[in-house]
C-alpha cells in the first residue's frame, strides 16, 4: 500500500530556524496542522551526514521518533561552485551557533577572495524527508542553479537568499516576492517531488 498523508494530519518540522518552519507550512499550502520541533522543545540532533538528503532522513526521523509524529525535515545548502561545493550541507554552520547569516554571506565572498576565484556560479538544494514514528521515510531532493551577487540584497527570505540570483532573474531571492520565490525554489521542486510521491 502507498504511503500517503490525509489533510488535516498533525506534523512536526523538524527544524529550529522560524523562517524555514514558516516556508514549510506555506509549501504545504496550510493543508496540515503543522507545529515545529522547537514549538515541541525537542532536541536538535547532530548532523553528521555527508549529503543533504542523509540529513533531512535523520532529522525527520529523530523528530518523529520523539515526538510520535509523523515529521517532515528539510536539509538544504549553497553550493558554491568556485569553493568546490562549499559551504554545502555546512551551510547552517558557517553562520555559527548565533545563526548569522550575515556572517555566512561575508564569509562565502572572503573564501571565493582567498581562492582568487571570479566563478559566481552555485546551487541551492534542498533535500526533504518525512518520516513515520518508528516506521518507514520518503526523501527527495530539488535544485536550483543560479549566480552569487554581492553585497547582499533583498530583506525578505532567509539564510542565503540575499546573495543568489536564479538563473535568468535579476532580482536575488531576498528581494523577490515570495510566492515567486516558491514557484522556482530548490525547496519547491523538491516539494514537487514528494507531492508525486505522498499527496
Amino acid at each position: 500500500m502507498p504511503l500517503s498523508l490525509a489533510a488535516g494530519t498533525r506534523l512536526v518540522a523538524a527544524t529550529h530556524n522560524p523562517g524555514k518552519a514558516r516556508e514549510l507550512a506555506e509549501l504545504l499550502r496550510n493543508r496540515f496542522q503543522v507545529v515545529s520541533a522547537a514549538d515541541l522543545n525537542l532536541p536538535e540532533p547532530e548532523e553528521p551526514e555527508t549529503t543533504f538528503v542523509g540529513n533531512a532522513v535523520l532529522k525527520a526521523r529523530a523528530a518523529a521518533d520523539a515526538a510520535g509524529l509523523v515529521a517532515i525535515a528539510d536539509d538544504s545548502g549553497l553550493c558554491v561552485a568556485g569553493l568546490a561545493g562549499a559551504p554545502g550541507v555546512h551551510s547552517a554552520r558557517w553562520a555559527g551557533p548565533q545563526k548569522d547569516f550575515a556572517h555566512a554571506m561575508a564569509l562565502v565572498a572572503k573564501r571565493l577572495e582567498e581562492v582568487e576565484s571570479e566563478e559566481r556560479a552555485a546551487s541551492f538544494a534542498c533535500a526533504l524527508a518525512v518520516a513515520w514514528p518508528r516506521g518507514p521515510v520518503v526523501a527527495v531532493e530539488g535544485r536550483v542553479e543560479g549566480m552569487l551577487s554581492f553585497p547582499p540584497r533583498g530583506t525578505r527570505g532567509f539564510g542565503y537568499d540575499p546573495i543568489f540570483i536564479p538563473l535568468g532573474g535579476d532580482e536575488t531571492f531576498g528581494e523577490m516576492d515570495p510566492q515567486a520565490k516558491h514557484a522556482i525554489s530548490h525547496r519547491a521542486r523538491a516539494f514537487a517531488a514528494l507531492e508525486a510521491a505522498l499527496f
